[in-house]
């Protein structure tokens, strides 16, 4: 049975978020860590797509400052979007070709968005995909694939494959701030508003973040085909890696001495020290 790690990390600025990620996915090349799926939030933040465009940033840098509302550039596929809290953050590091049977990158978005339409329906908001818009919308009354006016925005997806191994992921809106998007065109599509899970529920007390974070879960799995284990801490992931780290040496040497702590690993302790990454992008 596939195996999926799951980790709550709550509030995580953008930046360290960043470093983890790069971290995990070179333990996940290793083969030293399972696939690992990351449920956080963000302070406010703006980040860019490869495809992004600045002018889709309508407030100047000095406004933005005046907030408190961080811009990074990340090698995710899409344009650009906005994290702030409130806002579930999903970062899944998978390798695809462990998927029986195995996953492209265009079938794990979509995978992605089928686990995102089907945490919705547990709340009783109705969502679909839309043809041409990657991420998850609100249910038009139209019958056109197309992005219809009347579509809201509750999620938003871009990720970046590096042999075989995913990053970056989804966010979805939950009790979000939604005049904060006022600071960009989300996505670079302009006449299409955005959306939270509260907004959809105006007339019922809004989700608990633990609630949706185990929606998502539960049908990450189904969607998926997962096991899913949920880890205590970020220590507890990186302990497998360094303990599976001993045992291979140990095992090369026939000795038990105890061995230094690898050198990412301390790292990640330390100041999560950004490793490279290459190739495939997808939004």
């Amino acid at each position: 049975m596939h195996l999926l790690q799951v980790l709550q990390l709550g509030l995580v600025d953008y930046s360290t978020a960043l470093k983890l990620q790069a971290t995990l996915v070179n333990l996940r090349k290793q083969g030293r860590i399972a696939d690992t799926l990351l449920l956080l939030e963000h302070p406010p933040v703006i980040s860019l797509g490869r495809n992004s465009k600045t002018s889709n940033i309508l407030a100047s840098p000095e406004s933005l400052a005046r907030q408190g509302v961080e811009v990074h550039e990340t090698d995710r596929g899409g344009d650009v979007t906005l994290h702030s809290p409130g806002q579930l953050v999903g970062y899944p590091i998978c390798d695809l070709r462990g998927f029986t049977p195995k996953v492209g990158a265009v079938d794990f978005v979509r995978k992605l968005e089928e686990t995102l339409i089907r945490a919705c329906t547990d709340f009783g908001i109705a969502t679909e995909r839309v043809s041409g818009c990657t991420g998850v919308w609100t249910q038009s009354a139209s019958s056109d694939e197309t992005c219809a006016a009347d579509r809201k925005k509750i999620a938003a997806i871009g990720v970046h494959i590096s042999r075989g191994v995913t990053s970056h992921g989804f966010a979805l809106n939950v009790t979000t701030d939604l005049d904060l998007f006022k600071l960009i065109i989300p996505c670079g599509i302009a006449d299409k508003p955005v959306t939270s899970m509260a907004a959809e529920l105006a007339d019922r007390n809004p989700p608990a973040m633990e609630a949706v974070s185990q929606s998502i879960t539960r049908q990450f799995g189904n969607v998926f085909g997962t096991q899913i284990l949920w880890l205590e801490s970020l220590d507890s992931l990186l302990s497998s890696a360094l303990a599976d780290n001993q045992a291979q040496a140990n095992e090369a040497t026939n000795q038990d001495t105890p061995l230094r702590e690898p050198d990412d690993l301390r790292r990640m302790r330390d100041e999560l020290e950004i490793a490279p990454r290459d190739d495939i992008h997808w939004a």
